[in-house]
């Protein structure tokens, strides 16, 4: 595996009050975000290197998802701190986004003696070196070197994608105790310092891109940071000063925008990587926060798209938490057999459609009825 990176489509829906507006929109672009990622995880069993990989740049999906969570977090709870205490927040938070980590890893411990191949050898894995790499995914705790049962570098083994939602929490924890605290003035300069920061390590830094944060490396820790602290400060600051205007076909135009924006070849190949960098800067700095202006300033004003929106919304988090490892199943089966992608395109095409209704049972059958238990049980409220 060229870049054994899970990209993020990391949900940040929050609860909102009953007085506010939901942003329909938002909720079908983190689809379309989410199905992107799925598709360009499926071409890395074919690229030779991240610089050949098909539908290049989807690894961004991580930064389009950690601004959305910032936008959605600061207009749901920035009013709401005469009310609500520190504690009551996290565990809502926590209400809201482990019950699929819990189940992406056992996904993954599941299927995970299914997936041999030349790149990784399951089979020396013992049952009880697996039993505990599940139990620290499932706590979001990384695997230290001798529980990383797949010995490509991931920090969540068998079920990569969990690695953003750790900076997901990570960006839960700032907000609480410090960025929400900040005027906007303030919020503003750490901002503009985490873009430069950002930009810094996209253009100059070791692989001219931001594809990083899912290995326990400086650099991976480092690049995810900058990611985190750019992206949901840039949220949450536009959650502050957002001011719609009417845009007609928001969410057909940002869909189409950001399946371009994830496909788009890598940009100067490996003699100029900086010049890869700067795009991946665009995304992060321009485009992304233009996209979640555009999808929350517009409406949906027919039924069909409204539907779309919705089914898209509820399936984005789920199919974001189970697909990666039926993505390792995949990679597998490719390479066993040294199958090229069109005399593999059947399995392609099962798995996207399998993991989206899998997503879909897994929302209805296990993640609405946990959180509706959890929010009983820690918050005392019935929904």
């Amino acid at each position: 595996m060229t870049h054994p990176i899970a990209a993020p489509a990391t949900q940040a829906s929050a609860t909102f009050t009953d007085t506010k507006p939901h942003y329909a929109i938002l909720d079908g672009l983190r689809g379309v975000a989410a199905i992107t990622v799925v598709c360009f995880h499926l071409f890395e069993a074919y690229a030779t290197s991240h610089v050949d990989q098909r539908i290049n740049h989807g690894y961004l999906a991580v930064d389009f998802f950690f601004i959305l969570s910032g936008f959605v977090v600061g207009y749901a709870y920035d009013d709401r701190w005469n009310t609500l205490t520190i504690k009551s927040f996290l565990k809502r938070r926590f209400i809201r986004l482990h019950p699929m980590v819990v189940l992406g890893a056992i996904i993954g411990a599941s299927i995970f003696y299914l997936q041999g191949c030349v790149a990784w050898d399951v089979s020396k894995v013992s049952a009880p070196r697996l039993l505990v790499a599940t139990l620290l995914n499932a706590g979001l705790f990384p695997a230290a070197p001798s529980f990383e049962v797949r010995g490509v570098g991931e920090m969540f083994p068998l079920n990569g994608p969990s690695w953003s939602l750790l900076f997901e929490y990570i960006g839960t924890i700032l907000y609480a105790l410090l960025l929400r605290k900040l005027p906007t003035k303030a919020l503003a300069g750490v901002v503009l310092a985490a873009g430069c920061g950002l930009a810094a390590f996209a253009i100059w830094g070791p692989y001219g891109d931001v594809c990083v944060g899912f290995a326990l490396t400086p650099d991976n820790m480092l690049g995810g940071f900058l990611r985190l602290l750019f992206s949901f400060s840039a949220g949450l600051l536009l959650s502050r000063v957002f001011v719609p205007i009417r845009v007609k076909g928001a969410f057909w135009l940002g869909g189409l925008a950001l399946v371009a924006l994830a496909a788009t070849p890598r940009v100067g190949g490996t003699e100029h990587l900086w010049l890869n960098g700067l795009y991946d800067t665009l995304c992060c700095v321009v485009f992304f926060p233009l996209l979640v202006y555009l999808g929350a300033s517009g409406q949906t004003t027919d039924s069909a798209t409204t539907r779309v929106c919705k089914f898209l919304g509820d399936i984005s988090y789920p199919l974001y938490m189970v697909h990666y490892p039926f993505i390792y199943w995949y990679y597998a089966w490719v390479k066993n057999n040294n199958l090229t992608f069109e005399q593999s395109l059947p399995g392609a095409s099962a798995l996207v459609v399998g993991s989206i209704l899998l997503a879909y049972l897994c929302l209805k059958l296990y993640d609405e009825p946990v959180r509706k238990y959890l929010t009983n049980r820690m918050l005392g409220m019935k929904r």
